[in-house]
């Protein structure tokens, strides 16, 4: 029997008093209806969202992009098939001094057919460059060719537009590269290659190496050069062995083993939190304010901007290139890896004091020299670069997914 001091009759009795109006009701069931209903018919087709449906959407959604990369496969050929040739030199690269300020690297070998993943990437920086115009006086597009066959034919028709070093031609081998070496210490070795010789053919100021299936985002041109003439001035930031212009979007959620993005995570509630307060103040006609209903919206916000995907908020510093983020680096992975000059030549000596292998390919071996020299290095936020590449160049995919 539940006589009327007992603990089940006190909680009855605060339940009754509970209404629909009550600030508490009202936030649960906003709880609710967000997390339960609204969020999850809203972002179940979100590749990087927690709500993603992966059991409905990946297999469609995969053979959707190939379809899509195979059409712009063909469109890149087509673009370089009817632009008139330039001696192998791309005719909208100004270089108002023998010695450019950036060279863009792009390092290549002959992977899936018909994809054209090279001249994709190659006709967008072509594009890009041409749009930049006189501002980007000093960029040189460089193509480095580490196919050990010849039977690599885009790159055979970019020789026609972009100056191209070519690591296995001749007999000879420099670099002395044994035919049993295992795939990750080569990509590593065509990858120092490839450094040097950008190094040594144009003496630049900067070098972007940027692998053959990352394609450039549209501002990737004036966040360079914001973040190269303006941030990098800073000395904590000048001295960096390299900046990453790409970090994997399924690795961008808060709880992952970054720890620095915790205090951006908390930020976002601090600022959210106050603001959606405010809003239901209004709204709810509440008088004053409440410090319960604050932490309340602080921890909503941060759950709902974690669930959907850190990715999709990050594309709104997209709006401005003083927006874009500078954090440091992880270790995964290296699409796109800017170096300074006096860096590079840093990395050419670290590089070749390792050994790559299985579970330790050249992207763990760069971030593992961080530590081990001393040294820092950085990742801009949000991507500069798009990785179209579901053909891997170190391992057979035969059933190739976005995930």
């Amino acid at each position: 029997m539940i006589t009327s001091t007992s603990p089940a009759a006190m909680l009855l009795r605060r339940l009754r008093r509970l209404s629909w109006g009550s600030t508490a009701v009202q936030l649960f069931i906003l709880t609710v209806v967000t997390f339960g209903l609204l969020a999850p018919l809203s972002c179940h087709r979100l590749l990087h969202s927690y709500f993603y449906l992966r059991h409905w959407h990946l297999n469609q959604m995969s053979q959707d992009f190939l379809q899509q990369s195979l059409k712009e496969g063909e469109a890149a050929l087509h673009y370089f098939e009817e632009l008139p040739s330039a001696n192998g030199s791309v005719p909208i690269v100004w270089q108002a001094t023998p010695r450019p300020w950036l060279v863009i690297t792009i390092i290549t070998v002959d992977r899936q057919p018909g994809f054209h993943y090279v001249l994709q990437v190659v006709s967008q920086f072509h594009r890009l460059l041409q749009q930049c115009g006189p501002q980007c006086e000093g960029y040189q597009l460089f193509l480095c060719n580490v196919e050990r066959s010849v039977s690599h034919l885009d790159a055979k028709l970019l020789s026609k537009y972009v100056p191209v070093a070519n690591r296995y031609e001749g007999t000879e081998d420099d670099y002395g590269d044994d035919p049993s070496t295992n795939s990750f210490e080569k990509e590593k070795q065509d990858y120092v290659y490839c450094l040097e010789s950008s190094l040594q053919t144009y003496n630049p100021d900067y070098v972007l190496m940027v692998e053959d299936d990352a394609i450039p985002e549209e501002q990737i041109f004036p966040v360079l050069e914001h973040l190269l003439r303006a941030r990098f001035s800073e000395p904590h930031l000048r001295d960096a062995l390299y900046l990453k212009l790409y970090h994997p979007e399924r690795l961008q959620h808060y709880i992952n083993p970054e720890p620095m993005r915790i205090l951006e995570w908390v930020g976002v509630g601090m600022l959210l939190g106050p603001l959606l307060t405010w809003i239901y103040m209004r709204f709810a006609s509440r008088p004053g304010f409440s410090w319960p209903v604050m932490l309340f919206f602080a921890l909503y916000s941060m759950g709902l901007v974690e669930l959907v995907g850190r990715h999709y908020f990050l594309e709104l510093r997209r709006l401005s290139p003083s927006l874009y983020s500078v954090v440091p680096a992880s270790e995964c992975c290296t699409p796109a890896m800017l170096f300074p000059a006096p860096a590079a030549r840093r990395t050419l000596t670290y590089l070749s004091q390792v050994y790559c292998h299985k579970g330790f390919g050249k992207d763990m071996a760069l971030y593992s020299l961080l530590r081990a020299k001393g040294e820092r290095a950085y990742v801009v936020e949000p991507n500069l670069v798009k990785h179209i590449g579901l053909f891997s160049s170190l391992r057979y995919n035969f059933h190739p997914s976005l995930l």
